[in-house]
């Protein structure tokens, strides 16, 4: 901040302050620079006209060139220019006579406001003058005598309202202190308003006596402050009178309302009361506004009798928002009570917003590009709050809008490009509408006119982009140039060439090439982005003329990307000569999110197609690491344990956001370990993954194939078994028709005795086919000891009970089986069974099959005569190749694959038999080996693998 000071001399140019013709003035310019050039100045008032103010050129940095060529003038919201600019020195100077308590009355400080307007290019600088006051004012009272009627019985401590001297100063030269004489029975008493302005009050500090003084004179003298000191003085008379010892006193100390500022004339703002306890006519009370009230009293008027307010003048919620009013209530005998009344004033939307303008440029070029300042203006609406604020808009069909600078301030720019060929001038209204209820509007409406220029070229636009995708075929079309001529004939003819320039060595031609007569441009060659993503060419349009015209515009071809190349990793590097293994320590410091190593790559293509992404394909323990989306960051996800494997494979996928997208895979090896030995000794093993990925379609189909191949086999093989056996069995059944039918009863085996030599019942099931090529056996394991009752009509299957877990001894080999008379071979069903027979699956099928009947009969054919013969008593009636020692090869029967289990129990029929005796061991060897060995059949293949299965087991 500078500070200047200037002493002038002044004369004498006013009546007020003739009494002092010469003196010297002080005055303080304070300069300071601040954003949007404001300056501010101070002044005394009642300077003479043409009295300098300050040096804008000095203080604004500006110089006096531009204060001309700029137009600069001084705009001012008042109708008055108190102050005026000399353009040719570039100093603000008095033009008005200025009088600070017209001008702003008490409001301190006080102030001048304008703005100082350049243009080309307009530029705003505010400057502030602030009014200094002097002390050309002394105070003085409205009345020269106040009259008091006081009752010798007022007590002391009784108020009474003086008036109040006006002083239009202020600050110290305003009005500072009031000064009572004599002091005899009152003293003053001054008190403050809520606006600073000063009142006193006389208060009666001892009884009055009408008997000793009847009339009192007092003089009240008021005092400012300023240098020399004025006062003003009034006298007061108190004439005392007798007997009147009650005051009126107000309902209320303060009274408080509310009032619209367009209440109407005459309208009641409110009714105060007073009481008096006298009577008659001392309690008579009668209402006043105090001479202490100021010029708000003129506004309102009482009611003396009734106490009702009344507004009296226009009320303007602008000018004032409060009015403050002293009303005093007298009664007869001279009493009185003072109180106060505030009425607040409600703002009504009583003032439509106001439009200046302040400069306004017409006409303009038609080529003005967008915002190009038009007009300035300044709209402000005296109202407050919402009835204060307002929109400002012009007609949306115009291409034109309203931009706000500052406060109060606008601008009218240019919204679009402007044609002159299509419209030549526009009628611009603005409108402000404020935003009250009702809403209150002012328009106002500027003629624009539109200079031409020269702005029609021969081709449509100035200039042409096109794209065009990468990987493109070429003579693909990309786009057309227009170019127009206004003669007629060979001279309207356009024709269109391409400029043969070199791009990078390369000639133009060999990347596009053009229609002459359409003016098409299509591609000669496929383009790669990352090696080329755009060029220009020029495009020239000649006519057909003699000489020819021709004319030239630029095209810029740009090339887009495509997501053409898969991401690369960089590292870790894949090398199938070496394992790269990254470790990560068991020690306990390793926490959750541990950086293990990070996954880098790149794209070479660009945008989206670049971005990559990391993905965790598969690993050895997906619990243990995760990877990073963005970053290809390898971390843990928990604590690394003991049981963690050294060895971990993950397998990290890298695919780039385009469409569609393109990846890449790495393998990372992670060796969880503490010491770097023991990485070397678990990873000298470490295989090399494959490019599994490349052949993984192939391995599917070929899989594919051979088990579609296997399973058409295997179907055939089937059907080919089925139809072999079922041929086989017709053959059976054809050949069986010539042998005798001999019913077949399965044998029967029962501890008849009852020694409890034959301890198990056991249980054979057999599957084998007609031809016996399979012979399937499959052995249960024993019963339990008890002999289980059986019904031999074999109608039905007796399930075992509590099957035993353990196997007995397997006991030799008996020498004899005899079975009871009843057990002998006869008609199914036709014997009688005993309790004690047993059997471990129950009775064979009845009847049995032609297919069984078959096999016995083979089996038996050549012992059926000599088994009739030899039959001794209590034995049945079949030959020895029931005896456990005699193997049946001959016949190609599954039965013969049965080994029966030996017991040394003698078989007989019933209890009551007695049981014979069996021979020893060596006897039993010895009769077995004296017996003829029966006719070995003829061995078929199948019998021969029969027969080694048996052998074998």
């Amino acid at each position: 901040m500078s500070v200047l000071c200037f002493y002038a001399q002044r004369g004498a140019s006013s009546t007020r302050i003739s009494s002092w013709l010469i003196q010297h003035l002080v005055l303080c310019v304070f300069v300071m620079a601040v954003a949007r050039g404001q300056v501010r100045y101070s002044i005394p008032e009642e300077m003479t006209k043409g009295s300098l103010v300050g040096n804008i050129v000095q203080d604004l940095g500006l110089d006096v060139k531009r204060l001309k060529s700029g137009r600069a003038r001084i705009f001012t919201e008042d109708s008055r220019e108190y102050i005026g600019l000399n353009v040719d020195k570039g100093t603000l100077v008095v033009k008005e006579r200025i009088d600070r308590e017209e001008l702003c009355a008490q409001v301190s400080p006080c102030s001048l406001h304008f703005q100082i307007i350049l243009e080309n290019p307009m530029e705003l600088h505010r400057v502030d003058v602030e009014i200094l006051d002097i002390n050309d004012h002394a105070p003085v009272f409205t009345r020269k005598e106040i009259n008091f009627q006081i009752s010798e019985l007022a007590v002391p401590g009784a108020r009474f309202s003086l008036d109040s001297a006006h002083d239009p100063d202020v600050g110290l030269n305003t009005l500072q202190r009031y000064t009572l004489i004599p002091t005899d029975y009152f003293s003053l008493k001054e008190k403050s308003r809520s606006d600073g302005t000063k009142y006193v009050e006389m208060v009666l500090q001892s009884p009055l006596d009408r008997e000793r003084d009847e009339e009192l004179k007092l003089t009240l003298t008021a005092f400012d402050g300023g240098s020399p000191q004025k006062s003003g003085t009034v006298k007061i008379s108190v004439t005392v009178i007798d007997a009147n010892d009650n005051t009126p006193a107000f309902s209320q100390s303060v009274y408080r309302v509310s009032l619209a500022e367009n209440a109407a004339i005459g309208t009641v703002a409110l009714t105060v009361s007073a009481t008096d306890k006298d009577k008659g006519s001392n309690g008579e009370v009668t209402y006043s506004f105090s001479q202490s009230s100021g010029k708000d009293v003129d506004l309102f008027r009482i009611d003396e009798i009734t106490g009702e307010i009344y507004v009296n003048g226009l009320l303007d919620y602008e000018k004032s928002k409060q009015y403050e009013l002293n009303l005093e209530a007298m009664d007869k005998g001279g009493l009185t009570d003072n109180s106060k009344v505030l009425i607040e004033l409600t703002d009504i939307n009583d003032n439509a917003p106001v439009i200046s303008v302040i400069s306004f440029s017409s006409p303009i070029p038609e080529d003005s590009t967008p915002d190009t300042v038009i007009a300035m203006l300044n709209i402000k609406d005296i109202d407050s709050g919402k009835n204060g604020q307002f929109k400002c808009f012009v007609n949306s069909d115009l291409p034109f809008r309203i931009k706000s600078s500052s406060s109060n301030f606008y601008t009218l720019v240019t919204d679009q490009i402007l044609d002159r060929e299509n419209i030549s001038e526009y009628n611009i209204t603005i409108t402000a509408i404020d935003e009250g209820s009702p809403s209150f509007s002012t328009n106002k409406t500027l003629t624009l006119k539109i200079s031409d220029v020269n702005d029609n070229a021969p081709f449509e636009q100035d200039s042409y982009n096109a794209y065009v995708m990468e990987n493109n075929s070429p003579s693909l079309s990309l786009f057309s140039v227009k170019a127009h001529d206004a003669d007629l004939g060979a001279n309207a003819r356009v024709s269109y060439f391409i400029s043969d320039n070199d791009l990078n060595g390369t000639p133009i031609s060999s990347l596009v090439s053009i229609n002459s007569d359409s003016g098409t441009v299509y591609t000669t060659k496929s383009f790669d982005y990352e090696q080329l993503k755009s060029f220009a060419i020029t495009v020239k349009a000649q006519d057909g003329g003699s000489p020819p015209l021709s004319s030239n515009v630029s095209v810029k071809i740009m090339i887009q990307d495509q997501n053409d190349n898969a991401p690369q990793v960089l590292y870790p590097v894949q090398s199938g000569a070496s394992v790269v293994a990254e470790i990560v320590p068991r020690s306990a410091d390793v926490d959750v999110g541990y950086l293990v190593t990070k996954v880098v790559a790149v794209d070479v293509d660009s945008g989206q197609n670049a971005w990559l992404s990391y993905k965790l394909q598969k690993a050895t323990d997906r619990a243990l690491f995760e990877v990073g989306l963005q970053n290809g960051e390898i971390r843990t996800v928990r604590q690394v344990t003991d049981k963690d494997a050294v060895k971990q494979r993950l397998t990290v996928v890298v695919e780039d956001n385009g469409q569609p997208s393109r990846s890449a895979t790495v393998n990372v090896n992670v060796a969880v370990a503490d010491s770097f030995p023991e990485v070397l000794s678990e990873f000298t093993d470490f295989p090399h993954d494959k490019d599994y990925n490349d052949n993984l379609t192939f391995y599917l189909v070929l899989a594919l194939a051979v088990v579609s191949f296997l399973f058409i086999v295997s179907i055939i093989a089937i059907l080919s078994v089925k139809c072999y056996r079922w041929r086989r069995e017709r053959m059976f059944y054809k050949s069986g028709a010539n042998l005798p039918v001999i019913p077949y009863y399965p044998p029967l085996y029962a501890d008849v005795g009852g020694t409890g030599t034959l301890q198990h019942v056991y249980n054979y099931e057999v599957c084998g086919t007609t031809d016996s090529r399979k012979s399937d056996m499959k052995f249960l394991r024993p019963s339990s000891q008890s002999v289980l009752n059986f019904d031999l009509s074999g109608t039905r299957t007796v399930p075992n009970q509590n099957r035993s877990t353990e196997e007995p001894d397997q006991k030799p080999p008996s020498a004899d089986w005899r079975f009871t008379q009843n057990q002998r071979p006869g008609p199914s069903g036709a014997a009688a069974a005993t309790p004690e027979v047993a059997m471990g699956t129950g009775p064979w099928p009845n009847p049995p099959t032609e297919a069984e009947q078959l096999q016995v009969l083979m089996a038996a054919a050549n012992e059926v005569s000599e088994a009739t013969n030899t039959l001794a008593p209590g034995t049945m009636g079949l030959s020895t190749r029931y005896n456990p020692q005699f193997t049946l090869q001959h016949v190609p029967d599954y039965r013969q694959n049965v080994y029966i289990p030996g017991s040394t129990a003698t078989l007989t029929s019933n209890q009551q038999q007695p049981q014979q005796a069996l021979p020893p061991p060596q006897a039993a060897i010895a009769a077995a080996a004296a017996q003829p060995e029966p006719p070995k059949a003829a061995q078929t293949p199948a019998s021969k693998k029969k027969s080694t299965k048996k052998e074998k087991k």
